[in-house]
Order: structure tokens, then C-alpha cells, then sequence
């Protein structure tokens, strides 16, 4: 018998929407008045406005010289009943030069019950008869998922995944240390891989990490991998190629180190800045928000997936639909304008199958992620993102940034580190000027299509757009020197929603309250009484779009992602590649962060023990895990890797020691410490030896510590089979709660 995830039990509370169809059927001596129709007869249209609909315009099709139309055009609301919804009916007479309006009626909405049906006429002009039909029935279905458990296609994936990872761990184990796992066992832990931010150093240090994890066959045993910023990148690369996985990462990481080894101005060039604006315009023409950092996702695809720019993010179901290799999760944040992001932010996590925000239990799959929503419905559907424009989101904070990366920047302190320019930016700084959704619409396209003057003006003004692009790639402009217009902006999918309460990470944590965290426990120099001080606010439903930035901006590693206690994940290996102010500092800045993080939602995380590094200096790994793991029910250990270079200056691979000269002279650099900063987070172009530097420094880390990852596999293996109900939450759990659905209690076994 299946197992029952009590997960699906805690309601989500969610207000149905009302779907109002207006069919417009037809009018009869439609008259412009006696002296009017002499000089012409009427060409009559529609137009119907509803003021509380998120897509509040609608019109007919106009006929020529016809007082008798048939139009028979059925037109669909979405609406909120809650709110006073009054219908809006003008007739109108087109014109060459300017339409004109032959009468205006309205309709109260609220005179209708759900369910009902009927046809109304309405006069004008007192002599003009128009008939229109209405029915107005309640949404039973949203295109939004509001649960608190996982998809239906992320549990079929771990039951495969599961399987897999069996074979895996027998593999790096032996069959005696593993003999007693089997595909319907509990005591097969899951594990995660976890990447940070850092642009391209970031993303050349994860390329060696997953070459090291492949060939060393721990990725058979791994079913989750998240990213944030610069990670993402690489997955990016890494699962939109089409020989992976079939082919492991050494071959795809040469075709990278090939594509970063140019400088990116040459993606700047005339004929390929036209052919951005030439997409922004397209994007912009059909009601969707443009921000600048659409156009530095174009650079960012150009040169990591230039024959791959139609991927999408769906596209990657079908290499994990038969659980052959881990599935990829990614992260971007909602900000808000007026609140630091150290103090509030919305995790986003994306995955193939989903994309959405736990906080709020609500999901839609990633072909909506842009759509227009109301109330969990789609108003306006567009085509799913492509993946490049997800990767620019994922790592906004360089659009924020982007004079840097390109280097042309007039700052003075050129050698300070992306969180250092960060740490004292407000999103107010890095959201447009032109915040107001009002504004916004007025860009848009109004009814169904674009007017041919808006087409007009579009076609006029391309040239100078490119003109003035251009003009800032070769001149320092206020483009480069500004920060506005460039977070990323979608389509509100909460819009009109209920959102009185957040819901909790850990569903034995109570709603509302925050767990205090002592700061004296946290490093001194990351404590700050205002981080997540905001931390279960809801965002704003009524606002028409929400702003996205880079999850770095808060702390530069993706645990939310995995420590949603419905993945139920047992140990995570955790891969920094934050800046550092030097080689030899400490490298828990982003780790302490994460702890606080998932102490004030009530999930379990070992205690950072910062102690470590006065006791035993720097190291390639640490590992942190539950001083009394029965006490300290369902918490993770962590292996915690940084980016430092230690064994690797003396060997060349684990217990093979460096002979030659040239051997010797590529494995001593600093990363931090080096005064030419090749390893900057600003550094957008690596050459090979740069490149191959740092894959194979964390190629060799990892390698290095496998049997310190393989003892904690081991360890959780047996602590799983000790504990048979780790990660488990039971009914009771929730209905203690209150979160149980009684209306669900039906579909209990008996």
C-alpha cells in the first residue's frame, strides 16, 4: 500500500476565485443619432472594463457600416468575490482618425449567483438594443499547486532515485557495509550537494567538484544538487547539454573552459546588441516586464549555452524522469522595495517540475512562471522562460553590478569583493525608479492585440535604443553608474491571494512565532540584530509585479532549499566559494548565516562550532554534525568544503606528491591573496590555465576527503536504520497542529 504523506494534509488556506464570461451576441439599430448617420453609418464594436480584474479590457471586433451586428465573441474575467465587481459596456463607432463612444452602461456583477446563466438586453440611444450573455461560475481549479508537500513527480522521482542511489552506495561502499540495502528499506539516507554564489569562480569551482564527484561515483549516491548564483550556472550548463548524463562533466567542462576564455565585450558587438534589443522589444510588446536584467541574461547565455538559447528549465525532466541522476534545484529571492533583503526575503526554488515558494505552500509548473495570475489563476498565459533568462535571475546581483563586469567602473576600491560592495545596498537602490504597476500598464498592450501606432512606435524607436545601448557600452553612462532598473521583474503569481499567515518550514513549528536566536553563539562579526528581523512577513498580493534578485544578497548558500524537512535529507555536502578577505580568514561567514537562518523557522541544523577554526587553522573540509543525534531528532550533518589551497600546492592527486618544476609552479597561487585578483568575482573571463587552476584545486579537495564523505554516509546509513522515522512526520503530528484537513480525514485507510 502506498505510504500516506501527511504533508498533503496542512491546509494552505486559498480563496476560489469567480470566472465571469461575458459572451457578446449581438445589437440591433445601432444609430449615431439622426444627423450622425446621414454623414456616416456606424461601425460598431464592443468594449467591456471591469475595474477589479487583474485583465480589466476587453473589446470586439468592429464591423463596417452595419447597424445590425452578430458578433457572438465570449470574453472571460477572473474576479475576486469579495470586491464590489461592476461591469462596464460601451458601444462604439471606429474611426479612422479617433473612435468614438455611442453610449455607456453598467452591469452589477454581484446581482449574479455562481452557477447562473442568463441573457440580458440593454439599450441605447434608446432606440439601440444590444444583447449580451452572462455566466458566472466559481474556479474549482487553480493553475496554482497550494500544498505544503511535495509534487507528485518529485515523489515519483526519489522512489526511482532511490533505487539508483542503492547501486551507487553498494558501488562506492562494498557489499558489506551495504548489504542490507534495499529498494522498500528506510535506512537509505538521501544526500544533497550544495553550490554558492561567486560568478565564474563560483561556476569553475563546481565544474571540478561535480568532475570529482562523477568519477569518483559519489554522484550515483546523491539525489538532490542545489545552486545559488553562480552555481546555478554551471547546472545550467551541465543539464541543458545533451550528451549529459550520459557523458560525465570532463568533456562538458572543456567545451566551458573553451566559452569563458573570451573577453565579453565581444558579446557587444552592433549586429548582437540588435538582436538583443530585437528580443527585449519582442518580450516587452507582449505585456511582460523588461529590466536590465534581461539583457545581461542574454550575456550570460551567449557565453555558457550560445547553442542552447531556446532550453527551458522543463526541459530537464527528462534527465532525471527515470531517476538516473540527482535532480537540480535553484533559488532566486522576492525582495521587497522599501525592506533590506538581510532582513526580509521570499526564497524561490525552482526545480524541473516545479517552481514557487514554500513559505506560502504555493507551486505552479515552470511553463507559468511570468503568466499573469489572479487569485491562483492564470489570466495571461505566456511562453515558458527560457533558461538563460532564469540564469540572469538566478544571478541578478551582477546586473546589479554590471559595470564591474565589465570593468569599467570608477570606483576607487576596485579590489573589494561583490559582498563587500553589496552589504550596504538596499533593494530601494536596485529596484527601477518606475515602480508603480499604473505605469507599468501603460506600456502594455491594451485588449486583445497592439495598435498599429504602438507597432509604429516600436518600430521607429528600435534604432535608437540600439544607438543608446551602444553608446553606454563604449562610454561610462549613467547605465554603468547607476544601480536602477536592474533586479529582475516578473508577473505577481500571488497576486489577490490570502496571505494573513505564512506557514512554517518545519510543520511542528507554530504559525506566527519566532524561534530567538542568541546572537552571542553566532560569529561577531556576522551577528546582526537586524538579520531576518522581517523574516515571516508576507509579501504584498496587491502589488502587479514582484521583484527578483540574486539569493546571495541575503546568505550565499541554498540551504532552504534543502532543508525543507519534506526532502527529508540526511547529509549535505556543502560546497563556499564566497569571498574571502584573504586565504587564511575565516570560512563560516555564509555557513553562521544559513544556522540562524534555520533556527528562526525551527529546522534542524548542527551547531556551527567556529571554535574549530582557532583549534585546528584552515582545512579543505569540516564536518559538522549532531553532538546527540537522539536528542536532536532528524538533523543533517554537514560537510562543509571551502575554497582553499592547501594539500594541492604538494600533490597532484590524493597521496600522489608534485616531482616537476611546472607541476610545483601550477599549484602555487593564492585565490584571495594574490594582488592581480585573477579569481575576482568580477572576473567574467578566464584563461585556460586560470580555468583549469581552479577546477582541478576542487577536483582535488573533494577527492581528497572522500573517505571523510563515505564514513558519513556510513554513519547515516546506520542512523536511519536505528531511527526508521527520521524525516517522518506523522498524522498526528499534524492534526496537533491544527493543520489538518478534516474534509480530507475521508480519504484516510480506515
Amino acid at each position: 500500500m502506498t505510504s500516506i504523506d501527511p504533508y498533503q494534509y496542512i491546509i494552505v488556506e486559498h480563496q476560489y476565485c469567480h470566472k465571469f464570461t461575458v459572451t457578446v451576441l449581438r445589437a440591433t439599430h445601432v444609430t449615431k443619432g439622426t444627423f450622425g448617420d446621414m454623414l456616416d453609418t456606424p461601425d460598431p464594436y464592443v468594449e467591456l472594463y471591469i475595474s477589479s480584474a487583474p485583465d480589466s479590457r476587453k473589446r470586439t471586433k468592429h464591423f463596417n457600416n452595419d447597424i445590425n451586428p452578430v458578433w457572438n465573441e465570449a470574453f472571460e474575467f477572473i474576479l475576486d468575490p469579495n470586491q464590489d465587481n461592476i461591469l462596464e459596456i460601451t458601444l462604439m463607432d471606429a474611426n479612422y482618425v479617433m473612435d468614438e463612444s455611442l453610449g455607456t452602461t453598467t452591469f452589477q456583477i454581484s446581482s449574479m449567483k455562481a452557477g447562473e446563466k442568463k441573457e440580458i438586453p440593454f439599450t441605447f440611444n434608446k432606440v439601440t438594443h444590444m444583447f449580451l450573455e452572462f455566466s458566472l461560475e466559481v474556479c474549482s481549479s487553480n493553475d496554482l499547486r497550494f500544498s505544503m508537500a511535495l509534487c507528485d513527480q518529485e515523489k515519483i522521482y526519489r522512489q526511482k532515485r532511490k533505487h539508483s542511489v542503492i547501486k551507487g552506495m553498494k558501488k562506492l561502499l562494498g557489499p558489506e557495509k551495504s548489504k542490507d540495502l534495499h529498494s522498500n528499506s528506510k535506512d537509505v539516507p538521501v544526500i544533497a550537494v550544495l553550490g554558492s554564489g561567486g560568478g565564474f569562480r563560483a561556476m569553475v569551482c563546481f565544474s571540478g567538484v561535480m568532475k570529482a564527484l562523477f568519477e569518483s561515483g559519489l554522484l550515483d549516491c546523491v539525489s538532490y544538487i542545489a545552486g545559488l548564483s553562480g552555481s546555478t550556472w554551471y547546472m545550467s550548463a551541465l543539464y541543458s547539454h545533451p550528451d549529459f548524463p550520459m557523458k560525465g562533466p570532463k568533456e562538458i567542462n572543456q567545451e566551458l573552459m573553451h566559452n569563458v576564455s573570451y573577453n565579453p565585450l565581444l558579446l557587444l558587438t552592433p549586429q548582437k546588441v540588435k538582436r538583443y534589443v530585437e528580443a527585449l522589444w519582442k518580450k516587452k510588446s507582449s505585456g511582460q516586464p523588461v529590466t536590465f536584467t534581461d539583457v545581461f541574461a542574454m550575456l550570460i547565455g551567449e557565453t555558457l549555452i550560445q547553442n542552447r538559447m531556446n532550453s527551458k528549465l522543463s526541459h530537464m525532466k527528462e534527465k532525471i524522469s527515470e531517476g538516473q541522476c540527482a535532480m537540480p534545484l535553484f533559488t532566486c529571492l522576492h525582495v521587497k522595495p522599501d525592506v533590506s533583503e538581510l532582513m526580509f526575503a521570499d526564497w524561490v526554488e525552482f526545480s524541473p517540475y516545479e517552481i514557487g515558494m514554500a513559505k506560502y505552500g504555493t507551486f505552479m509548473p515552470p511553463d507559468l512562471f511570468g503568466s499573469k495570475f489572479f487569485m491562483g489563476t492564470v489570466v495571461k498565459k505566456y511562453e515558458e522562460n527560457p533558461l538563460h533568462f532564469l540564469m540572469g535571475v538566478w544571478g541578478s546581483a551582477f546586473s546589479i553590478l554590471f559595470n564591474r563586469v565589465l570593468g569599467v567602473s570608477k570606483s576607487k576600491n576596485k579590489g573589494a569583493t561583490m559582498e563587500e560592495e553589496l552589504e550596504n545596498l538596499k533593494p530601494k537602490h536596485i529596484l527601477s525608479n518606475d515602480s508603480s504597476d499604473s505605469d507599468d500598464e501603460l506600456h502594455e498592450p491594451k485588449g486583445s492585440e497592439n495598435t498599429k501606432a504602438e507597432e509604429e512606435y516600436q518600430r521607429n524607436n528600435q534604432a535608437s535604443w540600439v544607438q543608446r545601448m551602444l553608446m553606454a557600452v563604449v562610454s561610462d553612462t549613467a547605465l554603468f553608474n547607476t544601480r536602477e532598473g536592474r533586479a529582475g521583474k516578473v508577473h505577481n503569481f500571488m497576486l489577490g491571494l490570502n496571505l494573513n499567515t505564512s506557514y512554517p518550514l518545519s510543520p511542528l513549528a507554530e504559525f506566527g512565532t519566532q524561534e530567538s536566536v542568541d546572537d552571542d553563539e553566532m560569529d561577531a562579526a556576522v551577528a546582526d540584530p537586524d538579520e531576518f528581523d522581517q523574516i515571516y512577513e508576507p509579501l504584498d498580493v496587491k502589488s502587479k509585479k514582484i521583484h527578483i534578485v540574486d539569493s546571495g544578497l541575503t546568505f550565499n548558500l541554498p540551504y532552504p532549499l534543502i532543508l525543507r524537512p519534506q526532502r527529508g535529507v540526511d547529509l549535505i555536502l556543502s560546497f563556499d566559494f564566497s569571498a574571502r578577505p584573504s586565504d587564511s580568514s575565516p570560512p563560516f561567514k555564509e555557513l553562521l548565516l544559513a544556522e540562524k537562518w534555520a533556527r528562526m523557522n525551527k529546522l534542524p541544523f548542527p551547531k556551527i562550532d567556529t571554535h574549530v577554526f582557532d583549534r585546528e587553522g584552515l582545512k579543505e573540509c569540516y564536518v559538522f554534525k549532531p553532538k546527540n543525534p537522539s536528542v536532536e531528532k532528524d538533523c543533517p550533518t554537514i560537510i562543509h568544503f571551502v575554497l582553499a589551497n592547501i594539500a594541492f600546492r604538494m600533490f597532484k592527486a590524493p597521496g600522489i606528491p608534485r616531482e616537476t618544476k611546472e607541476e610545483k609552479e601550477f599549484a602555487d597561487f593564492d585565490i584571495f591573496d594574490d594582488p592581480e585578483t585573477p579569481f575576482s568575482t568580477f572576473n567574467f573571463q578566464y584563461p585556460n590555465e586560470a580555468f583549469k587552476r581552479l577546477h582541478d584545486l576542487m577536483e582535488f579537495n573533494t577527492l581528497n576527503n572522500i573517505e571523510v564523505i563515505k564514513q558519513a554516509i556510513e554513519e547515516s546509513i546506520e542512523y536511519r536504520r536505528q531511527h526508521p522515522s527520521r524525516c517522518s512526520v506523522s498524522l498526528n503530528d499534524i492534526e496537533a497542529r491544527k493543520f489538518f484537513n478534516k474534509g480530507a480525514q475521508s480519504k484516510l485507510p480506515q
